[in-house]
């Protein structure tokens, strides 16, 4: 069974980076033909895909995040990380990690979620 737990900062002031840790366990982040996901839901509104980093360590980011976003890992932890720069009160959300299953293109493990509030 695979578990995911995020960590960070549940506020942070605008202009800064927000920085959040997914640490996972039951299974290596390295594991071929799976990859690693930030996904995000404002209040009241859809999730939002905000990229992912692949088990060969490749990334991929939403367009119209590409230019704050960052996702790293650090497979000795079997962690990946998110970080968002220039935050604003509208990158307030709960914040989810995920792992994909690259071939089936779905999500088949959640994060349970952190909330992540911008404001001074």
């Amino acid at each position: 069974q695979v578990q995911l737990q995020e960590s960070g900062p549940g506020l942070v002031k605008p202009s800064q980076t927000l920085s959040l840790t997914c640490t996972v366990s039951g299974g290596s982040i390295t594991t071929s033909y799976y990859a690693w996901s930030w996904i995000r839901q404002p209040p009241g509104k859809g999730l939002e895909w905000m990229g992912v980093i692949a088990y060969d360590g490749s990334t991929y980011y939403s367009p119209s995040l590409k230019s704050r976003t960052s996702i790293s890992r650090d497979t000795s932890k079997n962690q990946f990380s998110l970080q968002l720069s220039s935050v604003t009160p509208e990158d307030t959300a709960v914040y989810y990690c995920a792992r994909v299953a690259v071939v089936a293109a779905t999500v088949d493990y959640w994060g349970q979620g952190t909330q992540v509030t911008v404001s001074s």
